[in-house]
């Protein structure tokens, strides 16, 4: 077991330690739940009243709050409890699970499939024609990966994921499990006689850039022609989907159950909150956050935050809700 003494925690976090701790910590937890071998957290004024009453012995704390740790317990200040946090749980992350052979003996690998130095590939994997994988490319057991695709360096890429045909994956990314890259996109048109539809092809592709992670049960669908692209650092929640033609600039955040319509546009940095849903052919453009819950009928400026169903301007919709409020107790 992962134990650490108060000073090399803060060796770690390079933080101001106030007051005295002889506690060995084993790992960190929530006020409410940790005991004496835990280290928490307090990142905000909201969560002081619960020090007094925890167990834990030794809290990472914001410079900024004004706290004292008490007998014989001490507190790590930093800049940002958050940040500080995930480097803490970064030393305590237990190894991932391992592989007894670097490629299993069940995979099925294409003859002409390229596969670079220090690859992993776990039991029952299917490697298409033509496939090419980075060094250090981990793939765990019951992973599909189809025609022409090509993934870099130390990408990861847990059980049960598909990558179709001729997706093209950056380096160090971590797809998690059953995630779905360049299934068709949703496109049909009634048929002359009316009696049916007619399924719209979708023969482009998609292509990832580097650092990008996506959640569980996470969609993104292949262009009808081109590319739908995820840029650089990209990082999509569980069960979201990414529809046909859709382009995200650098750094995006999409949180959990939201959903792009086709052939939108985010710039750079957007942020779209839960089970949002962003109508097709709209540009969110870079810095505009998105709040849970919204439905985006149109385009959104640089920075703005909109929220609601139909989302509007976020301190809009706040005088809205005040206004109907005030006109329910009238």
């Amino acid at each position: 077991m992962i134990k650490f003494t108060l000073q090399e925690i803060n060796a770690l976090l390079k933080g101001e330690i106030v007051g005295s701790s002889d506690a060995i910590i084993s790992g960190p937890e929530e006020l409410k739940k940790a005991t004496s071998e835990q280290i928490s957290f307090i990142g905000s004024n909201k969560f002081v009243g619960l020090w007094e009453d925890s167990k834990s012995r030794i809290a990472i704390v914001n410079d900024t709050i004004k706290i004292e740790p008490g007998k014989d317990r001490a507190f790590i200040k930093v800049k940002n409890a958050d940040l500080a946090m995930a480097v803490l749980l970064e030393a305590f992350n237990p190894a991932p699970p391992q592989f007894e052979v670097e490629i299993h003996s069940s995979a099925v690998i294409d003859k002409s499939a390229k596969i670079g130095e220090g690859c992993k590939i776990g039991a029952n994997c299917f490697i298409g024609k033509d496939v090419v994988l980075g060094n250090n490319v981990v793939i765990y057991p019951n992973v599909t990966i189809f025609d022409e695709t090509k993934i870099g360096d130390g990408t990861i890429i847990w059980s049960g994921t598909v990558i179709r045909e001729r997706s093209e994956i950056g380096s160090y990314c971590i797809f998690h499990a059953n995630v779905s890259i360049g299934a068709d996109g949703f496109g049909y048109r009634p048929s002359e006689d009316g009696r049916g539809l007619v399924k719209i092809p979708h023969i482009g592709n998609v292509v990832i850039g580097n650092g990008v992670e996506i959640g569980a049960n996470s969609t993104v669908d292949r262009a009808k022609f081109s590319s739908t692209i995820i840029g650089d650092g990209c990082k999509i929640d569980n069960l979201v989907q990414i529809a046909h033609n859709c382009v995200l600039g650098r750094s995006c955040i999409m949180a959990g159950s939201s959903g792009l319509a086709g052939s939108v546009t985010l710039g750079d940095g957007v942020m779209i909150g839960g089970s949002s849903s962003i109508k097709d052919h709209l540009t969110i453009h870079s810095g505009a956050v998105v709040g849970g819950g919204s439905g985006v009928m149109n385009d959104v400026p640089a920075g703005k935050t909109v929220v609601g169903y139909p989302a509007t301007d976020a301190r809009d919709m706040f005088r809205q809700w005040v206004a109907l409020k005030k006109l329910g107790k009238a």
